[in-house]
């Protein structure tokens, strides 16, 4: 992708929830193309801590944009009244256009999506799908060690999982190009997988033997917090994944391809990749 030539002086870009999967991929987008790019978390200079309020203004403050990566999860209570919160922050303090992370079918991530248009004239929703990477850098990475994605939720649900990449493009587009205000951008890949049929593409294409198991719900808590989630965390994750993989999410969007021009990279191009890079070696 290309940052147009008439984009606005920026300043810098605060990354607020830091490098993680998508801000980091975002940072170098924004760096590459000569604009300021800063991280913004707990333990950046100044902190940013999202349940620390007096943190936020000293994080915000001399930035001229903003994208925001809430953690842990936009569907957890108390995560919209922070996100207007913020999203009103900014607006006090001169950050003039904003971009939210956000998932697909999501409850509580609507609400903060309402939030944040409700309290700041310029925002952009980048409303995603599942992503690729989970598989390398998330919450399925486990299983190319372990050569068992264990889950208590169904198997055979179609997903259509997203590069990490199309939506950092999405997101520098939409910090750097006029015309995003109030827009929320649905993005997926172009063709949904099962669970199931994703882990096959990655066993065959990793070379490493992987199987979807579907375990109870407390079988699945007990393996997540033998692998050092809390309790608490590991019942969250068990009852959004039995919610959104319900059939709500089975359609792809278009909104990468409106959005850029091009066609989103399916899942199994990503892993393609993935192997012809030997990306899977590093996979955590």
């Amino acid at each position: 992708m290309t940052v147009p030539d008439h984009a606005p002086d920026l300043g810098s870009v605060v990354i607020l929830g830091g490098a993680g999967k998508t801000g980091a991929r975002v940072a170098a987008r924004l760096t590459a193309h000569g604009i300021e790019a800063r991280f913004a978390s707990r333990s950046t200079s100044p902190i940013f801590d999202w349940d620390d309020p007096t943190t936020w203004r000293g994080a915000l403050e001399g930035a001229r944009a903003a994208y925001i990566a809430y953690q842990p999860d936009l569907t957890i209570p108390g995560a919209a009244a922070a996100i207007g919160a913020v999203a009103g922050l900014a607006r006090e303090v001169g950050v003039e256009r904003l971009v939210l992370l956000s998932g697909r079918g999501e409850d509580g991530a609507a609400a903060s999506e309402q939030a944040a248009f409700a309290a700041h004239p310029y925002v952009t929703v980048c409303r995603c799908a599942w992503f690729s990477q989970n598989f390398t850098e998330g919450m399925f990475a486990d299983a190319l060690h372990t050569g068992v994605l264990a889950m208590s939720a169904p198997g055979d649900v179609p997903e259509p999982f997203l590069d990490l990449d199309d939506l950092a493009d999405v997101v520098v587009l939409a910090l750097t190009e006029d015309g995003h205000s109030g827009v929320v951008h649905e993005l997926t890949g172009p063709v949904s997988v099962t669970l199931v049929e994703a882990v096959g593409i990655v066993s065959a294409l990793s070379g490493r033997p992987v199987d979807f198991v579907r375990v109870s719900e407390g079988e699945f808590i007990a393996g997540a917090v033998a692998q050092g989630l809390d309790e608490p965390a590991a019942a969250f994750l068990a009852g959004m994944f039995e919610e959104l993989l319900d059939g709500r999410n089975i359609t792809p969007a278009t909104g990468v391809r409106e959005a850029l021009g091009r066609e989103p990279r399916s899942f199994h191009d990503w892993a393609k990749d993935g192997a012809a890079n030997d990306s899977w070696g590093g996979a955590r």
